[in-house]
């Protein structure tokens, strides 16, 4: 949040800036590979190394395209943590927040999380109840089974253009 805030400006001016921040900080604690295949759901199994790897590439960069711009407007007095109490032997456990968006209405953003060896990693983020896993899965597989999975890789590699950035969110915290 430190250095978001530093450089705050500099990422509302190019929001793809904010990609260095997002693998430094964020990504080593997202669990992308299990993210991806539960989008994919049964198409990750049919699917070939080669697709496997391009569309967890293209897939993290369409949700930093998605996303980037509403994580510049997040600041430490819009985030609020909702303390949770994790059995220590489980192996999921949700985290909590809370969001005030512009107008001071809470967004509620909930974390489903997952023990793996390297520790705790996110897989999931629902706003507002919406699973994007859900969500992304239901619109891919519709474009699977009309287009293929060659075809639904392409458009999102199309999407990760750094001029895209700030024309894809509709995403307002």
């Amino acid at each position: 949040m430190n250095e978001l805030q530093s450089n705050r400006d500099a990422y509302r001016k190019d929001p793809w800036k904010v990609r260095p921040l997002v693998e430094k900080y964020l990504l080593p604690h997202f669990d992308m590979e299990y993210a991806a295949r539960l989008v994919l759901g049964q198409y990750w199994r049919t699917a070939s190394h080669e697709q496997r790897k391009r569309f967890l590439d293209a897939f993290y960069h369409s949700l930093l395209a998605t996303y980037g711009s509403a994580l510049v407007e997040l600041t430490p007095e819009r985030l609020k943590v909702v303390p949770t109490t994790v059995d220590p032997s489980a192996d999921h456990a949700t985290v909590r927040t809370e969001v005030t968006g512009h107008k001071a209405d809470r967004i509620a953003m909930n974390y489903s999380m997952r023990k793996t060896p390297e520790g705790w990693k996110v897989y999931d983020v629902s706003v507002d109840g919406i699973s994007y896993i859900k969500s992304y899965r239901e619109d891919f597989g519709a474009q699977i089974q009309q287009l293929g999975l060659d075809s639904l890789i392409a458009h999102l590699e199309e999407r990760e253009k750094p001029a895209d950035i700030s024309k894809s969110t509709d995403v307002k915290w």
